[in-house]
């Protein structure tokens, strides 16, 4: 059986692995080593070595620090994709490099997994499960399709989507557009959210899997490219139309109603999700808060997050949709959707935002 990158999932994925540090590079072979259905094929030290490695060993996937001498991260992931799209894991530390991490996703990179500070060997062990898990993923990533819809690339101007229209004497057909993304997500909302008209008149709250130390800076980078006003949510924010709020890694993102206002409210609670944020929650909030007018949509990334979510929205009458396979980076948390029974309707990528809008 193969992927959607072509990559038979019941074979060995070959990995490469790369990072200055030799002591890393021990570490993250180890524990990829922990799998049978891993091999490391090869490592390298910076990126000049890694690009000759990568044409000579042709991996499947990549995984690859930032910060390094020579040819850094980001440059070597720009090169790498020129050359042969390949699925690229970052491990880096997020307090140094987040700015480097965003642009390595901009480049192409398909996720990241956060190294600890402290290069102590439990500390480094503590990532295994997460690093396994993601490398698994990106090896069914569909690269070329990824890189040639320029999925990578940052959305200088949008594409003309029309503008809402709502009936004569009624309000449209939702109050909330609640989305819940992660593997990919990062470069896939750039791509959607620069599409929807300036003049959308619902209000947008998005749970994307990061690792902490990521997402306001990316928030900020995303208001930069997009019509829409866009920010990290914080507590007490005002839901308003146009205003596109995303969950801050580590805490809930949820909603309480304040007399005519909605506003956000986060919280650690509950402790006992997978994700923190997670899509579940901030969909049952929603379901709770505004009922039949809610529009989920579930796109790429690993795992069923969203799932049960999706059920509370279905429950209180309020409609999903989901992202097509064809588009997905990892078809996952859609697919998990769509098996439930929970998906009303699928779109790709790229008419994401119009299946939103229509549904306005």
């Amino acid at each position: 059986m193969t992927g959607a990158s072509g990559v038979d999932v019941n074979r060995i994925v070959k990995v490469l692995v790369v990072d200055d540090s030799a002591y890393v590079r021990k570490m993250v072979t180890q524990m990829l080593s922990r799998s049978p259905f891993i091999d490391v094929v090869g490592t390298a030290r910076d990126g000049r070595d890694a690009l000759a490695l990568a044409e000579e060993l042709d991996p499947d996937v990549i995984t690859c620090d930032l910060n390094m001498p020579e040819m850094d991260g980001v440059a070597f992931i720009r090169e790498q994709m020129s050359r042969r799209p390949t699925p690229i894991v970052i491990i880096s530390v997020a307090s140094q490099t987040a700015e480097r991490v965003l642009a390595a996703f901009d480049a192409g990179a398909v996720d990241v997994v956060q190294k600890p500070t402290a290069l102590a060997s439990d500390t480094l062990l503590e990532v295994a499960d997460e690093l396994l898990e993601k490398v698994k993923a990106a090896a069914l990533a569909p690269m070329r399709r990824v890189f040639a819809g320029s999925l990578a690339a940052t959305p200088t101007t949008s594409r003309f989507v029309p503008p809402l229209r709502v009936r004569a004497g009624g309000r449209g057909n939702a109050d909330i557009v609640v989305i819940g993304i992660s593997t990919g997500g990062p470069q896939g909302l750039r791509l959607m959210l620069p599409q929807l008209p300036t003049n959308i008149d619902v209000p947008i709250a998005v749970v994307l899997h990061m690792p902490l130390g990521y997402t306001q800076m990316y928030a900020e980078k995303l208001n930069e490219a997009c019509g829409l006003a866009v920010k990290e949510a914080a507590q007490g924010d005002e839901v308003q139309p146009g205003v596109v709020l995303i969950a801050p890694a580590g805490r809930h993102l949820l909603f309480r109603r304040q007399g005519a206002r909605v506003v956000a409210h986060l919280d650690l609670r509950p402790l006992d999700t997978p994700h923190r944020p997670s899509v579940d929650v901030l969909f049952q909030s929603a379901a709770e808060t505004f009922g039949a007018r809610t529009l989920a949509v579930v796109m790429t990334g690993m795992g069923s997050d969203g799932k049960q979510g999706a059920a509370w929205v279905k429950a209180q009458g309020g409609r999903v949709l989901t992202e097509a396979e064809e588009s997905c980076v990892v078809y996952g948390m859609p697919r998990a959707v769509v098996e439930a029974g929970l998906s009303d309707a699928s779109a790709t990528l790229e008419n994401m935002a119009q299946a939103i809008v229509e549904r306005l």
